[in-house]
């Protein structure tokens, strides 16, 4: 009985420590963007970095997810002489929930393992310390870039991914199964609105906050050489994923609440 109430206080200890590290952390990269000097040409290198490289496999799943969503409600439609309405289905599924939530993953595997792997390199080879020692603050220079820069580059990926999604639906629509264009375009119309595109915005700011907060997070206090780096990378993934999962719901359940 006290093994089980040691392991969890240890957990719950643990799991204090880590969101106090993530809230002060977060707080000083954000605040830190507004202190000069401004490094702008870090900026535009992490937003090629992890927007623009990110683009062509986010464009690649969204165009089959798109596709995949026809062909799953295309027989159900069928059977009520409405598949003119499979671009609504596409168009509001992309825009509201798989769009950010698949961008995010996607941006997770490829840029915030990165960050967690570079940042923690640098923390085990001392890299961090020689930068204090030159008086140049590390969370400025190393984390509120990549914060900032995230931000933006998965909202606009998920953009990309709302439109390349629905290409993707719509050529498996009326290039396979043969709906009309007219309809299935004039329903999508009709039924998708602008919320639905804004919902799926928010959280795709929200997500970008999180991959770079919680994977510099993991980098900064990386320890043990090689072996604490790849730690620290895949607790970075898992961390983020799971973050993304569970902000998902709240992010919705909050907006259901406000009715937008």
């Amino acid at each position: 009985m006290i093994g089980v109430l040691e392991a969890i206080g240890s957990w719950v200890i643990g799991f204090l420590e880590f969101w106090g590290r993530w809230f002060l952390l977060s707080v000083k990269a954000v605040l830190l963007a507004f202190k000069k000097p401004i490094r702008f040409k870090r900026y535009i290198y992490y937003l090629a970095s992890i927007g623009a490289d990110s683009l062509p496999v986010i464009a690649i799943t969204s165009f089959f997810t798109g596709g995949v969503i026809a062909l799953e409600t295309y027989t159900a439609f069928h059977r009520f002489n409405a598949e003119y309405m499979i671009g609504a289905v596409v168009a509001i599924s992309m825009a509201r929930e798989l769009a950010p939530v698949l961008s995010a993953l996607l941006v997770t595997a490829r840029s915030g393992s990165a960050m967690a792997a570079e940042i923690g390199t640098m923390k085990v080879t001392e890299q961090i310390d020689a930068l204090e020692m030159m008086a140049v603050n590390p969370i400025k220079y190393l984390i509120t870039p990549r914060l900032y820069t995230s931000v933006i580059a998965v909202t606009v990926l998920t953009l990309i991914s709302d439109i390349v999604g629905y290409i993707g639906g719509y050529v498996v629509s009326v290039y396979l199964f043969h709906v009309n264009k007219t309809l299935y375009l004039r329903y999508t119309q009709n039924l998708a609105e602008m919320n639905d595109v804004y919902h799926g915005l928010i959280k795709a700011a929200v997500f970008g906050f999180l991959i770079a907060t919680i994977s510099c997070l993991y980098g900064y206090y990386t320890k043990g050489g090689a072996k604490g780096v790849g730690e620290s990378t895949t607790k970075a993934v898992v961390t983020s994923s799971i973050a993304i999962l569970i902000f998902d719901y709240l992010i919705t359940y909050i907006l259901r609440l406000f009715n937008l």
